[in-house]
This record gives structure tokens, sequence and C-alpha cells, in this order.
């Protein structure tokens, strides 16, 4: 009895070492060539899976970096839907707005995640990026050849049907960042406008974060749809009326000879204008020979979407 106690410590032994072994040469590549070793680290870097996982995908494909990505991009999609499925309720009230202003067009979108931490992921932000540019695309296929003023608003079940790039549908992407950052997420508005040649679109981000994409991202996000102005201050004036559509949540557009009513006024227009308190928005855009046409404003979380419509 005490031989075979101390055969199977052994053996016990052994195994723990040629598993400590082997993980240690995942990570370090002892027991790789250096073209093996290359090849690892550039496909973590290109996905960011797992060493574990990469190795399993190049050994699957012998190598073959191109099979290896679209298989790891595969197994996450399909654990992506798994881990949607079995976090479907969890509040998913934290994540970014997006805004990203083109030629003459521009588009804002919530997407959302359970968790501050994760809003402020590269991956994360990456999605809201897809969201956006899925949204241009959308817009611009849709509307094309109009030379008025066009509004899009599309809902989550609308924004998950968006292709974002060989046959991949949103929801698809979705399901892939679900399942590499492990939490609840959801897609859930955008808005697109497209004006004419001599319109403007002002826009502006609040509490707005480090991206690692070409686009603003933050908490609130506002996009005003304007004509006139100075010539060469179009773009302050932009960003001005932005702040004060985020700052002050105007509902409704109002006309440029109604009064104000105090501060619980809810039209733009009679508003008292935010980076100006001695005028209000009215005053102020006569000042500078413009008018204000359209507005949507967006705070991360809300309970509902005023003022999308």
């Amino acid at each position: 009895m005490a031989l075979k106690y101390v055969v199977r410590s052994i053996r016990t032994e052994l195994s723990k070492v040629c598993l400590t072994q082997y993980v240690q040469s995942i990570h370090t590549g002892s027991l790789l060539s250096a073209a093996e070793k290359a090849l690892l680290i550039k496909l973590r870097k290109s996905t960011g899976y797992t060493f574990i996982n990469c190795k399993k995908a190049l050994d699957k494909f012998d190598n073959d970096m191109k099979q290896a990505e679209s298989w790891l991009h595969e197994q996450a999609q399909k654990e992506g839907w798994s881990k949607a499925s079995k976090l479907e309720g969890r509040q998913a009230k934290e994540g970014l707005i997006g805004l990203f202003v083109g030629d003459k067009a521009a588009v804002m979108v919530e997407v959302n995640c359970e968790t501050d931490f994760v809003a402020r992921n590269e991956k994360f932000q990456q999605l809201v990026k897809d969201v956006a540019f899925a949204t241009m695309a959308h817009h611009r296929s849709k509307n094309q050849g109009q030379t008025g003023y066009v509004k899009s608003v599309l809902a989550a079940d609308q924004l998950s049907k968006l292709n974002v790039g060989e046959g991949a549908l949103l929801a698809d992407q979705l399901a892939l960042t679900i399942g590499r950052l492990g939490e609840n997420m959801s897609v859930r508005r955008a808005v697109a406008v497209g004006v004419p040649a001599d319109w403007h679109i002002g826009s502006y981000i609040h509490g707005g974060v480090a991206s690692q994409t070409d686009m603003a991202m933050g908490r609130y996000g506002a996009l005003v749809v304007f004509h006139g102005g100075k010539d060469g201050a179009q773009e302050t004036l932009g960003r001005l009326l932005g702040q004060h559509v985020v700052g002050e949540s105007p509902v409704s557009l109002g006309n440029m000879d109604d009064l104000p009513c105090g501060e619980s006024e809810t039209r733009l227009l009679p508003q008292t204008f935010l980076p100006d308190p001695s005028r209000t928005v009215a005053q102020y855009l006569r000042e500078q020979g413009a008018r204000v046409l359209d507005f949507v404003r967006f705070q991360r979380g809300e309970a509902d979407t005023k003022g999308v419509e």
C-alpha cells in the first residue's frame, strides 16, 4: 500500500510538472520555434484572444493565420451568442454615445454595457464605431439622390440587421464583442442626418473618453442642424449650439419670436443661451445671422428617447 501511494504521488507530481511546462511553453515559447512564436504573438495581437486559444487555432490549421483567425472569430461569436443569452436581463446602463460628422452628414449612436470599465475598452469602442459607420452607410444608401434635409432614426431591432462588412450583421458583431468582454451589451439607437450644401451640422460630446478610434465618444451628445452663420465661424457656432442642447435639454425647437417662460422653458429658441446667459438662443442666432432647423440630444442610459423624433 505504501509503495502504491508513493507511485501515485510521483505520477501526480509529474502530471503537474508537465502541465505547468506546457502552459509556460504557450506563454514563453520555450517549446516553439522562432517562427511559430512570431505567428502566435501576431495572432494574439490581431485578435485579442488568449494565448491558449490562439495556439489551439494555429495547431488546428497547421499555422495558417487566415484560417486560424477566422475560426477564432467563429468560436467567439458562438460563445458570444451563448453569453448573450445567459446575460440577457442584466442591466446595461453604462456605455457610450458615439458621434461622427462626415461630409454634409452625421451620425450619433448609443451603445450600452454594464460597467464604465468595459466602456473604456478598445474592443467596446470599436463596436461603437462599427455601429456608427454601419448607420452612416445605411443612411447614404437609403437616401441616395436626396437633395433636401433627411433624417434617419433607427431602433435596436433595425440596427441589428445592418451589415458591417463581409456578410456579417451588426447582431453578429455585438455577439462577438460580448464573447470577448463577457458583459451584457445592447446597441440601443442611432440617428443620421444629411443636409444640403449650404446647411451645416453642429456637434458636441460631453463627458468624453479617450478613444482609440477617430470618433468622438462620451456620456452625452448633440447634433444641431442650422443654416447661415458668419463665414468661417460656423464650426464654432455649431459647437456652442451643441453644448447648449446637451446642457439645457430642450425638447422642442420653438419659434424665433417666442418669449422665454423662465427656468422651466423646454423650447430651444426661447431658452437662455448657455454659453452667453445675457441673451436667449434666438437672440444669439439673430446676431450670428443663423437659424436652427433641427436638433437631436442623446444621454447615455436615459429612460426614454425624447428629442429623437
